[in-house]
């Protein structure tokens, strides 16, 4: 399959990047890596007649300690994280996390505000950032804003970036003490069919903060309530078995042919358990 003619342009900086998006329009598309959006051209899903190249774009590449947490550029490559040495210090379930996506190709191209922007319901990053607390930054023109990453996507293949709006960086906030996590996925075909981040933070001997985000399942990414998990560290795996049981309640499964609702939500049941368990023993 071939991709149809469109016309290429290679801005500098974020303003120029910006500036050409919000004129092209509908007819242009940004991109860095290009593994989704180049195979979704391909198959005719998408159609572009104008393409802006992000790689040489100044600001968006890097990956440094910042404020006691981590700053991700947008056009880190999944290799770049995978092997970052400032994430494996504060975050060391971020690169493992990525080290699952695809293969070594396609996550030495690959880009993490690549994988965001497309917004694949079926994907890792966006459930692991919302667990974490992280914040999106994003830049139209000289004008910056910061949106939470609970926030950012909308939809299917839906952000909420404006046009000529760019994801600029991925920020991840400093790590509280005592505070365990675990991201755990299934496949049943190529994209994960579910994936469930848990967060747990202790103090003392007792269970201060929980979270528990699902994705892969429905059309976003969603915080499954976990009010019931705070308290003493006895009976927290009961606690946990029943909040894994309401988050799988609380599931819209996408009819999208991966596998049937009752089959997810029984996935989600036993993930969201095990993530849990997982997150409280490393808290």
């Amino acid at each position: 399959m071939k991709l149809a003619p469109f016309t290429l342009h290679r801005p500098d900086s974020v303003g120029q990047a910006s500036r050409l998006l919000a004129e092209l329009g509908d007819d242009g598309a940004a991109y860095c890596g290009g593994t989704e959006l180049l195979l979704a051209m391909k198959l005719g899903l998408a159609s572009y007649e104008h393409l802006v190249d992000l790689k040489r774009v100044d600001g968006l590449r890097g990956i440094e300690a910042a404020g006691g947490g981590v700053r991700v550029g947008a056009a880190a490559t999944h290799r770049e994280i995978e092997t970052s040495a400032a994430l494996r210090a504060r975050y060391p379930e971020m690169p493992a996390m990525i080290s699952q996506v695809a293969n070594l190709r396609v996550r030495s191209v690959g880009t993490l505000g690549g994988n965001l922007c497309f917004a694949d319901p079926h994907s890792d990053p966006a459930s692991f950032l919302m667990a974490v607390g992280a914040t999106l930054v994003c830049q139209r023109g000289e004008q910056t804003r910061r949106v939470p990453a609970g926030q950012f996507l909308t939809g299917p293949y839906q952000t909420a970036l404006t046009p000529g709006e760019l994801l600029v960086a991925v920020e991840l906030p400093a790590r509280p003490e005592r505070t365990g996590l675990s991201h755990l996925r299934m496949k049943l075909t190529e994209r994960p069919a579910v994936t469930v981040t848990a967060l747990v933070t202790r103090r003392g001997n007792d269970v201060a903060t929980a979270r528990l985000i699902v994705g892969s399942v429905g059309s976003v990414p969603f915080t499954a309530d976990t009010a019931l998990l705070a308290g003493p560290a006895d009976g927290f795996v009961a606690r946990a078995g029943a909040c894994a049981e309401q988050a799988a309640a609380g599931c819209a499964p996408l009819p999208d042919g991966e596998a049937s609702p009752d089959y997810l939500r029984h996935l989600v049941t036993v993930h969201a358990r095990q993530a849990l368990g997982e997150a409280f023993t490393a808290s």
